[in-house]
């Protein structure tokens, strides 16, 4: 089964995918934000469209290890989502994922008029990629 993941930002939601062996991120779309429940609604619709087992939803925190008002924000967004599905929904620490995206793109040359696009669907691709390498060490 797959696992979708989740970057959640205040204008956009990157949203990325596993493929079936959970061995490989791949990102799907990126979301415009609207509403948080209608955001959740659009996610939930995606995960039910690619038979989805799981949902992880990136959420940062500062420096004491503390949701910061992002993660927080974060955090509310996947209890709207449990409201909506009935899949398990994990949050996972995205720290430096757009710094990591944005790194991935340099590395795999993608030309400097194409990298100052959004990173939000490639920041989620980082998120669930690192969550997926956690599963395989345990």
């Amino acid at each position: 089964m797959r696992i979708l993941c989740i970057d959640h930002g205040e204008k956009r939601i990157g949203v990325a995918i596993s493929d079936l062996t959970r061995t490989i991120a791949s990102p799907v779309k990126v979301i415009k934000h609207i509403s948080r429940m209608i955001d959740a609604a659009q996610v939930a619709e995606i995960a039910q469209m690619n038979d989805v087992s799981l949902i992880v939803v990136g959420q940062s925190f500062d420096e004491d290890g503390l949701p910061n008002l992002a993660g927080r924000r974060a955090a509310r967004f996947a209890d709207e989502l449990k409201a909506q599905i009935q899949l398990p929904i994990e949050l996972w620490d995205e720290s430096f994922s757009t710094k990591d995206a944005r790194a991935m793109r340099l590395a795999v040359g993608v030309n400097r008029k194409k990298r100052a696009g959004h990173l939000d669907e490639f920041a989620a691709v980082v998120i669930l990629q690192s969550y997926l390498e956690a599963l395989r060490n345990l």
